[in-house]
């Protein structure tokens, strides 16, 4: 009688699946996906979707090569997959801090202490100078366990250099523009205070009045402040209603004639029939207003406004309502028209504080519709801003 050897039932092995990393990083799908051969497709499709991620990715195995270096990570370190595949990380990434201290071997991740799971983002040196933010995922087996995997994500720092210095362009812009209206409020009223009794009437109307200017262009400036932090949050509001377009073009030409403007300076062309158009009244004279001062303070010669229908810039909607003021005069420099609708643009004439146009194209925006900017058959400029309809579900 002999004797066999008996196995696990079923045959299988019974193996500890890799650790996961946790939830919330851009290394997360890399650091949990399984090893792959050159023949499966899983690895292919991996490498597709690392290609795709907006963020540079640099992958390095448990001996410090490197294995994935995605598209990102070409354009931000201007260094060929080709090239790093396959190179010690230290080679293919060389990384310094702003002291000019190489970053890999400061960090050790492979020596150091094996409870360390991270790098948090920092600032980092490519070779030239080139700055960019860093963050690190140590991928290991089991917990104080070898490092299998170092993942790095990078990221340009161009766009968060474009934010802060948007920033610090605003905030100089408001204390330069708070400042004189200021100045000229605390001048007047305390004159006032000090000598009052010395004044005639008409000097104490004409110091009040002047007061009561420069407060109305503090709230101004507020107002607007206010305005561009609603635009870029996303939290601009629009209380849409019935709005005449027509009616509303002509009660800001009535104020202008009513200040002094010659009634033939304005010209009001309406195409019928208009579409009815629901939207934000209020935000809509806003953009009536900036954009007709804007032609009657910079431009020269006739203000036409034009209110035709057309293509609605909104998907499955026929019609919208599109609004053309123009001027005769010299009109926007070709290369300025694409800095038009920025934060700050003054154009030639100085005054104001720049943020005119980028409130109306955010408003024009936040209503569903676009706005444009060119040259006017006259000569001068023309802007023209389309919405939709936009009516309500239960009229449609």
């Amino acid at each position: 009688m002999s004797v066999g050897t008996s196995s696990t039932p079923g045959g299988r092995d019974v193996r500890q699946p890799p650790a996961a990393a946790p939830p919330g990083d851009p290394a997360d799908a890399t650091a949990s996906a399984p090893d792959t051969g050159p023949d499966d497709h899983q690895g292919d499709l991996h490498d597709d979707l690392h290609d795709d991620l907006p963020d540079g990715l640099v992958v390095a195995d448990e001996h410090g090569r490197v294995v994935r270096f995605n598209a990102a990570a070409e354009r931000i370190t201007a260094t060929r997959a080709a090239d790093a595949l396959g190179q010690p990380l230290e080679k293919a990434l060389p990384l310094e801090d702003l002291e000019g201290r190489r970053w890999w071997p400061l960090t050790d991740p492979y020596g150091g202490l094996a409870i360390r799971v991270r790098q948090p983002e920092r600032n980092l040196l490519l070779p030239g100078g080139r700055e960019v933010l860093v963050t690190a995922r140590y991928v290991r087996a089991r917990p104080t366990g070898p490092v299998r995997r170092v993942v790095v994500c990078l990221r340009d720092t161009e766009g968060r250099r474009r934010t802060e210095r948007s920033h610090a362009e605003l905030i100089a812009t408001v204390a330069h523009e708070l400042r004189s209206p200021l100045t000229s409020v605390k001048g007047f009223t305390a004159t006032l205070l000090a000598k009052w009794e010395r004044f005639t009437d008409d000097q104490k109307r004409l110091m009040l009045e002047t007061v009561d200017a420069d407060a109305d262009r503090v709230t101004r400036l507020i107002a607007e402040l206010l305005d561009i932090s609603r635009i870029d949050s996303g939290r601009l509001e629009v209380r849409r209603q019935p709005v005449d377009m027509g009616a509303a073009v002509g009660r800001h030409i009535q104020a202008y004639v009513a200040a002094g403007q010659p009634a033939d300076r304005f010209l009001l062309r309406i195409e019928q029939p208009l579409p009815a158009l629901w939207a934000d009244p209020d935000k809509i004279d806003q953009v009536l207003s900036n954009l007709i001062e804007n032609a009657v303070r910079h431009g020269e010669g006739t203000v036409t406004i034009d209110i035709t229908p057309a293509a609605s810039p909104r998907e499955g909607e026929d019609t919208g309502t599109s609004v053309t003021v123009s001027d005769e005069g010299a009109g926007i420099p070709e290369e300025s028209m694409n800095r038009v609708f920025t934060r700050f643009w003054r154009g030639s004439k100085r005054g104001g504080t720049g943020l005119g146009l980028y409130i109306v194209k955010g408003i024009v925006e936040a209503h569903g519709g676009v706005i444009t900017v060119g040259r006017a058959p006259g000569g001068g400029a023309e802007f023209r801003f389309t919405l939709p309809v936009a009516a309500p579900a239960y009229l449609t």
